[in-house]
């Protein structure tokens, strides 16, 4: 009982506060008699949303498919190359800076080349969703290993501990929650890059989707698009948020300080 009090505390400021945006928004538009074509109602949107529901939930499904995939894949490699630079500080010497400039290439300008070169199936867009999503998780991930507690690593050392015992018992435990910060803010950036590579090329998605309702100036329906888009991204941070609750068991506790 405590706990639901504790979430409904957290809960109702902001939900008051979207409610009041919504009734103020409702009001505007019907004082101001804003065309619909330029800022829809929240009502006209609600109603285009319910009405639609159908023929989006096609396009929702192609967007989270490609979402999970890029979103997986990002993660893995994302983990992969931490603990490769991690593990190798001349690599990390030589390749960390080189992922920093990667992420000064805008998104929208890579995407047409990734088109160009690979076409216009899943592999370009799977290809910009991971370059999306694994620099969080790599940092974060490299992070979290380089802030192992010392003190245990020396201990370990002096018990005759191998560098891969040290790893796989202490640098990786502890790194987890790091790893899972990363992973949430990969989340978010997968959903993203799903819609960015969908609006460069596709046949279907939100993404394709947004892009066909603003050549004909469907605002109303751009704007459920843009809903959808929000719902899966707060679906993609909760379920690794719930991940990270679960885990937590297995990371071990940092000392004050270290």
């Amino acid at each position: 009982m405590t706990s639901v009090r504790a979430v409904w505390k957290s809960v109702w400021p902001p939900l008051v506060a979207v409610l009041l945006f919504l009734l103020v928004w409702e009001a505007a538009v019907d004082v101001f008699h804003v065309e619909k074509w330029i800022l829809p109602s929240p009502s006209d949107i609600g109603h285009e949303a319910a009405t639609g529901a159908s023929g989006l939930w096609e396009h929702t499904k192609a967007t989270l498919a490609l979402t999970l995939e890029g979103f997986a894949v990002g993660s893995i490699i994302g983990l992969m190359v931490a603990v490769l630079l991690h593990r190798i500080p001349f690599v990390k010497s030589a390749l960390y800076p080189l992922l920093i400039l990667s992420q000064n290439v805008p998104t929208i300008a890579l995407g047409p080349l990734l088109m160009i070169w690979f076409g216009f199936g899943v592999l370009p867009k799977l290809i910009l969703i991971t370059l999306v999503c694994f620099f969080p998780v790599a940092v974060a991930a490299m992070d979290g290993l380089a802030r192992t507690d010392h003190v245990m690593r020396n201990y370990m050392e002096m018990a005759g501990a191998t560098k891969g015992q040290i790893f796989r018992k202490l640098e990786f435990p502890y790194a987890i929650p790091s790893m899972l910060s990363g992973l949430k803010i990969s989340a978010t950036y997968s959903v993203m890059g799903a819609i960015i590579s969908e609006w460069l090329g596709a046949e279907k998605g939100i993404g394709y989707y947004m892009k066909m309702q603003k050549s004909t100036f469907r605002t109303d329906r751009v704007f459920v698009a843009i809903l959808i888009i929000v719902v899966i991204s707060l679906a993609m941070f909760v379920a690794v948020a719930i991940v990270e609750r679960l885990l937590s068991r297995y990371s071990p506790p940092r000392r004050k300080g270290g």
